[in-house]
């Protein structure tokens, strides 16, 4: 995974913690493990909300990046100043997409692109990492990324406006599931991710338990 994200001091005391830098979960917590890169023919470019980057610890875009090969990360709000997302989107050699839902947005999983339509070129997957009102403001700043497909959500942790929205990390096992029918690309571990997605999720829903029951017995 690449990823133009700088390590970052943490506490309020400036005190580094012992973090993976590539799940950026607390070491003894780490799902690297869990999540061994797979090699696919599509590239994923993850655009990352700075509060995504900063304050979410279950980010599930860094789940889905671990995962895919090759993939990268951004971090930014207005992604028609950033250079490096500039070049992958006018590369001649890819075929450039926004994964987002919408009326004018294309299914993959009913209306696969067509090896003819690729003309060769590497097929370039822009995902949007935030929260919904943040996505969006994320593609307001950024007229030149477009839109594609959408289904329901598995997602219980955070709440969606609509059932065909997804988290980050399904969107881009839907998309891999749909490309891989269409015989555009091979998922080879198909449960890898949404199993790991689950495991967070319980992870986090017996953290939150744990944070609010009572140490001690009730006093007599």
């Amino acid at each position: 995974m690449q990823a133009n994200l700088t390590q970052f001091q943490a506490g309020k005391r400036g005190v580094v913690r012992d973090t993976c830098w590539k799940c950026w979960w607390p070491r003894q917590y780490c799902w690297c493990e869990l999540l061994p890169p797979m090699t696919v023919a599509t590239k994923f470019v993850f655009l990352m909300h700075p509060h995504e980057f900063k304050k979410v610890r279950a980010g599930t875009g860094r789940f889905a990046a671990l995962s895919l090969a090759q993939s990268e990360i951004h971090v930014g709000i207005n992604f028609d100043n950033d250079a490096a997302v500039r070049t992958l989107i006018s590369d001649p050699r890819s075929f450039p997409v926004l994964l987002y839902p919408g009326p004018g947005a294309r299914r993959i999983d009913t209306t696969p692109f067509a090896i003819t339509e690729l003309s060769g070129r590497r097929l370039t997957i822009f995902l949007l990492d935030a929260t919904w009102t943040l996505a969006w403001k994320m593609l307001k700043s950024s007229p030149m990324l477009q839109t594609l497909p959408h289904s329901k959500s598995r997602f219980v942790i955070k709440r969606q406006p609509h059932v065909h929205c997804l988290s980050t990390l399904e969107a881009a096992h839907e998309l891999m599931l749909a490309l891989d029918l269409a015989g555009l690309d091979n998922y080879e571990r198909p449960n890898q991710m949404l199993d790991a997605f689950i495991a967070m999720q319980d992870f986090q829903i017996k953290s939150a338990v744990e944070r609010h029951t009572p140490r001690h017995g009730p006093r007599r």
